[in-house]
């Protein structure tokens, strides 16, 4: 995975249509392209469409899966001469949906497909829900993918992204995925510049602009977005560059530990304290893992349906974040976690934060006291 340097509402330099055309031929598995941003407007779906038609002038076979150009006259613009695969029109609750046809896509087989909006939904009834999913189909196919997809979209990002700018994204996507990326160009913006073009209607219809201006187009919420979009591109860099000394040295990939989380069926939202350690183990280039221990008194049989579901419902979001989910059956939690930091080499545990203990509770060690008192080189995060 690459991060170019940041990038402005202009054409991107030569040197990364070349760059992305030489991995190209590097092997059967299509390669991955994203334009990252920190918001709608900045530019991705226009840069997306520019490459396009340059890896087009230079012979390459250039399709566009599926492009949404917003009725932006610049944008709708550059789709020029490029191929257009037609879409899928769907019918739901008396709405014309359209959406990528993955499958004539995919039969076109061409070199590259140009395809908008990973984080988008499908209209029911589709073989995938998401249209990230479609892409993988195309990657699996051979077909090389440059695509779109704003930062607050990042399925770890859910909590910052509601803490910062108060608004709760429905549409996300696995941190798992933009990770196998081959290349990630950030388009940057500044704040000042995003809301002209959205006052001038180069963004949203007129009759938007003032609710988008008073919601999620505030001059804080783009400011943050911009950081985490600017963030998220150094992390990627970071990770990449470390990778690749950890395989110059002979060394086990990432190299620098390894990150474990202690899933529990009550306490802290689970959500959270799953997004953070996605979030550190991405940072640290790091594997980790979502370790619940079931004890006698969470044996299936006892607890409740509803506890049940929540508990799988729990770990099936690890999985998707990109945890390897561990279940151990052990009656002392505290033990079963010690005893799994040394075998598996944990150099960071997270943990969510001990709620109020009754008085009974109090004259004996906690799970936060044990775990800091037996493994003295782990770091321990409370979340």
């Amino acid at each position: 995975m690459i991060t170019d340097p940041p990038t402005s509402f202009g054409e991107p330099s030569r040197r990364k249509a070349e760059d992305f055309l030489a991995l190209i031929h590097q092997q059967k598995q299509g390669k991955l392209k994203v334009y990252l941003g920190a918001c709608a407007g900045v530019g991705k779906t226009y840069q997306m469409l520019v490459e396009g038609n340059r890896l087009k002038k230079r012979g390459v076979d250039v399709v566009i899966g599926y492009v949404e150009p917003h009725a932006r006259p610049e944008t709708t613009a550059q789709i020029g001469a490029l191929e257009i695969v037609p879409p899928i029109v769907a019918q739901y609750k008396g709405v014309e949906l359209r959406e990528m046809d993955t499958a004539a896509v995919i039969a076109r087989a061409p070199t590259v497909a140009l395809v908008d909006e990973l984080a988008h939904t499908n209209a029911p009834g589709g073989k995938t829900k998401k249209r990230y999913e479609d892409v993988e189909d195309l990657l699996a196919a051979g077909i090389n993918v440059i695509s779109t997809l704003n930062i607050q979209h990042l399925e770890s990002l859910f909590n910052v992204v509601e803490g910062a700018t108060g608004v709760r994204v429905k549409e996300r996507i696995p941190d798992e995925f933009l990770t196998r990326a081959d290349q990630i160009v950030n388009i940057d913006l500044p704040a000042e510049d995003l809301i002209e073009r959205l006052q001038a209607g180069k963004i949203y219809s007129q009759e938007r602009v003032a609710q988008a201006l008073t919601n999620f187009f505030t001059p804080q919420n783009l400011t943050r977005l911009r950081e985490m979009a600017l963030s998220e591109s150094a992390n990627f860099l970071d990770r990449r560059q470390r990778a690749e000394e950890s395989s110059d040295q002979e060394h086990a990939p990432g190299g620098v530990g390894q990150v474990a989380v202690a899933l529990s069926s009550g306490g802290p939202d689970p959500g959270a304290v799953l997004r953070k350690t996605a979030r550190l183990a991405s940072q640290l280039n790091a594997p980790w893992y979502a370790v619940y221990v079931r004890t006698p008194g969470e044996a299936p049989q006892v607890i409740t349906a509803e506890l049940q579901r929540a508990i799988s419902e729990t770990l099936e979001m690890a999985q998707r974040m990109g945890g390897i989910v561990i279940v151990l059956k052990r009656e002392d939690v505290a033990v079963a976690l010690i005893d799994f930091a040394r075998e598996y080499g944990i150099t960071h545990f997270v943990v969510g934060r001990p709620g109020e203990r009754r008085v009974w509770q109090r004259l004996r060690s906690s799970l936060h006291e044990r775990l800091l008192r037996e493994l003295k080189n782990v770091d321990l995060v409370v979340v």
